[in-house]
């Protein structure tokens, strides 16, 4: 991993563009750095390796003036673009592979780069949940950790309200303009003032229902610790503890009754070896008992040396036989690979060039699907 460093205005803009391009998600964007080295050569090349897996399609790159009104805007708004290879940009959330390329802040940065804990859980959480939380957050918050969570109704909420005075950082679904849910228009009022509020999506976008498993991934990636407080056996929650346990971050769940519902995921979380935690002590006995390195998940092989700079274009043969072995739901690269007869590194250069043509996504964690 390279040493941060900050970017030009151009370079700012170049890396925005390339960001918020048509199909160009982490994964590709990071592949497409490492190919090329500079967001501007990236971008130059875009529209050849589009068209050569699309059959002829062209691919949407932003222009130039659109990107410097987002930028614009956001700036006018309190708020700042980070990207990924910047100083400012949170530390734990750059040793994701790959880390979500740009992220915009607003309100005070430095609060994630103090320790951190994830509070998530139900929206329509117990009275018993809320406490929980509360005391856990404000507890946390005394003993030096920022609280992370996603401003939900329930857990979330009651984690920022609770963790106000000591940090607290809101990760949204939706551009950091977007309130939402709208019922929490005074807490992220307050967050914005005291806290940090981050957001991966552009400035004005309202949040959808596929934005948010990559808000979850933010929340888990800044923390070296996730708490479930509460969770059915289909809560969102489960998915942000899959995804921290992928990120190689420790899992913690609050157990609960049996006969409650919203008890079901976290009590699974822990028969399925997540650590059991009653209160902030057991967190706090978790959280300093991790080792210092090594908190987040191995890199996965998605890149083919053969093409740094540039390379020879990917065969046709070669496009179609990856393409063949796509499935609709989401499969590891070396199976993929092995599907189509060519090597981990090669199946993901190749992926890079299906997901710029929207034949292809690919996701964290060395997995890639067909596009739906």
């Amino acid at each position: 991993m390279s040493l941060p460093r900050p970017l030009t205005d151009g370079q700012r803009l170049d890396w925005l563009r390339l960001a918020r391009t048509q199909n160009v998600g982490p994964v590709t964007f990071a592949q497409l750095m490492l190919r090329y080295g500079d967001a501007g050569k990236a971008l130059a090349a875009l529209p050849e390796i589009a068209s050569r897996a699309a059959r002829g399609k062209s691919v949407c790159i932003p222009p130039a003036d659109s990107i410097a009104r987002e930028i614009a805007a956001a700036e006018k708004y309190g708020a700042r673009i980070v990207a990924s290879c910047e100083p400012d940009y949170p530390a734990l959330l750059r040793m994701l592979d790959p880390p979500p390329p740009v992220l915009t802040l607003l309100g005070n940065a430095a609060l994630a780069a103090q320790p951190t804990c994830a509070i998530v859980g139900a929206r329509n959480a117990s009275a018993a949940g809320r406490k929980i939380a509360r005391d856990m957050a404000a507890a946390l918050g005394k003993a030096g950790y920022t609280i992370v969570s996603g401003l939900a109704l329930g857990i979330d909420g009651e984690a920022h309200a609770a963790s106000l005075p000591t940090g607290t950082v809101a990760v949204l679904g939706g551009g950091i303009d977007h309130v939402y849910p709208p019922q929490h228009d005074r807490l992220y009022a307050e967050v914005a003032q005291q806290g940090l509020i981050i957001s991966e999506m552009p400035f004005g976008h309202r949040a959808k229902a596929q934005d948010f498993p990559r808000r979850n991934r933010i929340i888990t990636g800044l923390a070296r610790g996730t708490v479930v407080v509460e969770a059915a056996e289909r809560s969102g929650s489960l998915i942000s503890a899959r995804v921290a346990n992928e990120q190689g971050r420790e899992v913690m769940a609050v157990p609960g009754s049996p006969l409650d519902p919203r008890a079901a995921g976290t009590n699974n979380l822990i028969r399925n070896g997540a650590a059991l935690v009653r209160h902030a002590g057991d967190v706090l006995e978790v959280l300093t008992s991790l080792p210092l390195l090594r908190v987040s998940a191995p890199p996965a092989e998605m890149y083919d040396a053969a093409h740094h700079g540039g390379g020879d274009p990917i065969p046709p043969s070669e496009l179609a036989r990856v393409r063949e072995a796509l499935s609709p739901h989401a499969m590891p690269l070396d199976e993929i690979a092995r599907a189509a007869g060519v090597s981990a590194a090669r199946a993901g250069a190749i992926l890079m060039e299906l997901e710029l043509a929207g034949e292809a996504t690919t996701f964290s964690g060395g997995m890639a699907s067909r596009a739906v």
